[in-house]
Order: C-alpha cells, then sequence, then structure tokens
C-alpha cells in the first residue's frame, strides 16, 4: 500500500494537511488507530464529559506522578477517534493572542507570525456570530470550520460578563478579532446543534473524494533509508506492514505522540534512544523536551437561587434534553455551556492577558461530578504563560507502549505567585454587585483559604490539566540545537519528513489550542503544496496603558 503523502494521526492538524492536499489533487493516505466518531456521546455538546473518559475514544494516558502537586497522576486525555481529540475536546475556539505568534517568530519560527497566520484562520473558519456582535471583517466566512456562539440565555451567564465589566475590565464582543483582553461570549465549534469536529470539517469531505484514503492502524515508526522518509511502519490485527510514501511523511499525532513515534524511529535524544536500543539516526535532544500545557483549577460559589444547571443533574432531566436533542438539535444538549470568558492581564506591565477564565454556570468536573452543594457556578482559571517546562520520554521500545508523560507543573517560583493572582482575582470577580443575587458561600477553595501557604496547598490538591500539551517538538531554525522542525515543519536532518501538529509551537498560546492546531494543519499543507497566502496587515489592541494599568 502506498500513496504520494502519508499522514500520521487524523487529529486537528491531520485532517487539515489531508482535506488540503487531496484538494490539491495529491494521492494522501491518513493513519489513524482510532475509529468512527459516529454515536450522541461524541456528537451532543452537552455530553462533552463522557469521550474523554471512554476507552473507546481516548488514548487513557496518563501522567507521572507530579511531585510538585502532591505527586498525583493527572490525566491527559488524546482523542483516539478520527478527528482526534478535537471530536472528544470542549469544543471551544480560541485563536491565541496576536503577539503569542509574533514571539514565535521571535524564537525562531520565521513566517509564522501574527501577519502570517491570521489569512489561515481567516481561511478555516466558517464563523456566525449569533448576533452577540464582533467584526466580521476578522473573521473568516467560507471555511470548512463551523464555528459559532451559544444563546447565553443563562442569567449566571450574563452576571459574568456583567461582573467582569463592573471589576473595570473591558467587554470585547470578540476576543478572536481585534481585541482578546476583556470578557464576552465563547466561540465554539458546534454547527447546528452538534459538535463540529476537524473529522467533519475535513477529513469526511476528503474521504468522499477521489484523492484520499484512511486506514485504521497503529504508527509503530517512520521508515528512514538514507536519511530520507520512505513509509510508516503499522500494525494491524497483530500484522506489522509499511504504507509507502513516495513524496513525504507527515507526522500529526498529538504533542504526546508525535515525538514518541520520532524516538522509536531514531530521531531524538541519542542517549536516551540508545538506553531503550532504538538505532540512532538523527541526534536531536529537543524531541520530546519542552513541554507545556494550561494548568488550572476550578473556582466554585454556592448559588443560593436555583438557576444553575444543577437542577437538571438527574437520570430524569438528562433524558430530556437527550431526547430534544436527538430529535431537534436543540435545547441545553446543544451547548457546550461555556457561553462566556475572559481574558485579563494579571498585573500592570504585562503586555497581553495572561489570564484566561471559562465561566459555567454549574459546580461540576470535568469528569461530570456535580459539587454537593447542589447549584452552583464555576470559572476555570490558571496562567496562561506558566515557565515550568516538562518531557516525553520512552518507557520502552516497545513502539505499542505509553510514553512516559512529566509535565512538571508548577515546578517554577512564578508559577505559584501567578496562581495566587488567578485565585484572588476571580474572587473579585465573583464578588460583585452582578453576582449579588446569586452569590452563596465558596465551594472551592473555601472562604477559609486565604493566606499564600493555603492557597498553595489548594493548588496543590485541586489544579487540573486544561488538556493543552503541546511544544514537544519544537519548531525553529536550523542552528537551534532544541528545535526539532525548521519553519517549514521539516524534520531537521530527515529528508522528506515533517511534523504539524502542537508539538511544533514555540510557545503556548494564550487560550484552548484546538484552534491553532488546526490553523498548524492548515498553513503547513501550504507548506507542502509550495505557496504561501499574503500577509494580513490586521493590527490587533493593545491596552494602551498597559505599562502602568492592570485593567
Amino acid at each position: 500500500m502506498r500513496a504520494d503523502y502519508v499522514i500520521v494521526g487524523a487529529g486537528s492538524a491531520g485532517c487539515a494537511i489531508a482535506y488540503r492536499l487531496a484538494e490539491a489533487g495529491k494521492q494522501v493516505l491518513v493513519i489513524e488507530e482510532g475509529g468512527s466518531d459516529v454515536g450522541p456521546f461524541i456528537n451532543m455538546p452537552a455530553a462533552l464529559s463522557y469521550p474523554m473518559n471512554m476507552a473507546r475514544y481516548d488514548w487513557g494516558l496518563q501522567s507521572e506522578p507530579e511531585p510538585h502537586l502532591n505527586n498525583r497522576c493527572l490525566a491527559t486525555p488524546r482523542g483516539k477517534v478520527i478527528g482526534g481529540s478535537s471530536s472528544i475536546n470542549g469544543m471551544i475556539y480560541v485563536r491565541g493572542h496576536a503577539l503569542d505568534f509574533d514571539h514565535w517568530e521571535e524564537q525562531g519560527a520565521d513566517g509564522w507570525g501574527f501577519a502570517d497566520v491570521l489569512p489561515y484562520y481567516k481561511r478555516l473558519e466558517n464563523w456566525t456570530d449569533g448576533g452577540h456582535g464582533g467584526d466580521p471583517l476578522w473573521r473568516g466566512s467560507n471555511g470548512p470550520l463551523h464555528v459559532s456562539r451559544g444563546l447565553r440565555r443563562n442569567p449566571l451567564t450574563q452576571a459574568f460578563v456583567q461582573a467582569g465589566g463592573q471589576a473595570g475590565y473591558p467587554i470585547t464582543a470578540d476576543y478572536n478579532g481585534a481585541q482578546q483582553e476583556g470578557f464576552g461570549p465563547f466561540d465554539s465549534t458546534i454547527h447546528r446543534g452538534k459538535r463540529w469536529s476537524a473529522a467533519s470539517a475535513y477529513l469526511k469531505p476528503a474521504l468522499a473524494g477521489p484523492h484520499c484514503r484512511l486506514v485504521h492502524a497503529l504508527a509503530r515508526r517512520v521508515v528512514i533509508k538514507d536519511g530520507r522518509a520512505v513509509g510508516v511502519e503499522v500494525e494491524r490485527k497483530g500484522k506489522v506492514d509499511v504504507i509507502g510514501a513516495n513524496v513525504e511523511v507527515i507526522v500529526a499525532a498529538s504533542a504526546i505522540n508525535s515525538p514518541k513515534i520520532l524516538m522509536h524511529s531514531g530521531i531524538g535524544p541519542a542517549a536516551h534512544l540508545q538506553e531503550f536500543g532504538v538505532e540512532v539516526i538523527v541526534d536531536r535532544p529537543g524531541v520530546g523536551q519542552n513541554l507545556q500545557d494550561h494548568l488550572e483549577m476550578y473556582i466554585q460559589q454556592a448559588a443560593i437561587q436555583p438557576v444553575s444547571l444543577a437542577k437538571h443533574w438527574n437520570l430524569f432531566s438528562k433524558a430530556l434534553i437527550g431526547a430534544q436533542w436527538l430529535l431537534t438539535r436543540k435545547g441545553l444538549g446543544a451547548s457546550n455551556q461555556f457561553e462566556s470568558c475572559g481574558f485579563i492581564r494579571s498585573q500592570a506591565g504585562v503586555q497581553y492577558p495572561d489570564i484566561q477564565f471559562h465561566f459555567l454556570p454549574i459546580a461540576i468536573r470535568y469528569d461530570g461530578r456535580v459539587s454537593p452543594d447542589g447549584h452552583g457556578f464555576q470559572a476555570h482559571v490558571g496562567p496562561m504563560r506558566s515557565k515550568s517546562r516538562g518531557a516525553i520520554t520512552l518507557k520502552s521500545n516497545d513502539p505499542i507502549a505509553a510514553p512516559r508523560i512529566v509535565f512538571n507543573y508548577m515546578s517554577h517560583d512564578d508559577d505559584w505567585t501567578d496562581f495566587r493572582r488567578c485565585i484572588r482575582l476571580t474572587r473579585e470577580i465573583f464578588a460583585q454587585d452582578a453576582f449579588t443575587p446569586f452569590r452563596g458561600h465558596e465551594i472551592q477553595p473555601g472562604d477559609n483559604v486565604q493566606s499564600d501557604e493555603q492557597l498553595d496547598a489548594a493548588i496543590r490538591e485541586h489544579a487540573e490539566s486544561a488538556y493543552h500539551p503541546c511544544g514537544t517538538c519544537k519548531m525553529g531554525r536550523k542552528n537551534d540545537p532544541m528545535a526539532v522542525v525548521d519553519p517549514e515543519c521539516r524534520v531537521i536532518g530527515v529528508d522528506n519528513l515533517r511534523v504539524a501538529d502542537s508539538s511544533i509551537f514555540p510557545q503556548i498560546t494564550n487560550g484552548n489550542l484546538n484552534a491553532p492546531s488546526i490553523m498548524t494543519g492548515e498553513k503547513a499543507a501550504d507548506h507542502i503544496l509550495g505557496r504561501r497566502l499574503p500577509a494580513a496587515n490586521d493590527r490587533p489592541w493593545i491596552h494602551p496603558d498597559w505599562k502602568h494599568a492592570q485593567r
């Protein structure tokens, strides 16, 4: 079995690459271990907590004991299904701040500044504002990825944005437009009441044409001969086979699995590969390093009025919601319930937002456990640009075995200062007049948790991953010893091999990573095809007095 281009992984970036290459008439084959995305648990937005906890859809990965978080092993969900993690995520769409990409360029990702990536965001989007404002000139309207907004009918959802304004922060009509900073409506990858994953947007249309095929198999390693990638070794139904690539192999298997595949292929830190008996083809010490993520806490508040979604947290209500969704694609089942958000700067002297809020009109965890306190609301909050770095390394020379995942959360002293500030600023927002009709006691971390020491203990016990791993195959210039791919996404030291997914991010972006991962696939496809969209001239809003004012 052969194709011109062999893509490893049908996730956010891989689906976009497959679509664009097939659109250009190239013969493409996509390798994906996961299966179908058919089923209500994946497609109903309100059921988002289910697929990431189901072995059918999730790789079931866990971190090693995190030394700064009470040695807890944290869940690391990654999609094992067509669409990858876009099929099991919270469906939140955040481009990232303009300056994130300018910083990428400063770190050696030449041609990946904001002016370069904005045209790709516009190309991929089919954006509907839902009557909530925003500037259509900053958005795309004809792309494959449908992006929409919830109805924001819950009074708690509205109160959150009002409280942000009362606390002195800006209100922004479109954080994915000119002005990220402020409070406003969330964008989501939901279309006509249904999850709109990368599989829906890109892979299924590509497979409907003559140029793209999907093979359900586990990619073991890239086959390299004479310094050139010639195919991918796969395992299907207990048999090992090689799928040949006439032109290129593109690895898009996630920030966890892409470095693992490279290392099993002989590309990585030489001493580490030799430790596991892997023949070293290219000594690239950066493979698996630079692991970044967003860590967050749920700041939970009890509600003294029965206005939260807790009243629906029973089998009867869930059945009604599910039935309504199945029949009409409307109602509470058609929303991920993340309908309001905020992006703020933690202090004066910070140029652009470094704190993100996800607001939910219920006190609940990602695993679906609701607070025993009943009615409540919460904001997920955490620093956007942690200085801590972790690593993906091998546990075994068996390509099927999961890698060793160490995020090394909270290993930098500044992270503790930043996280405490996140919690205190959230409390200040919840204390505004907009929440007075609803506000009860604080559930988590609790009204009695006030000192630095008490907050640090709460962080150690309750902080959770936001599921945004990236950075493990860093993009940079060829003379950067820690770079893994160059700005064309080509693996340094191996011909005809690229990596294109969140693993190549030099630095984590502001917000959720699904949108920049899809953008990376879109842009990488153009690099592969030898073309480029013209750079944009749009200039983002930056707080005019950011050097001296926090809000």
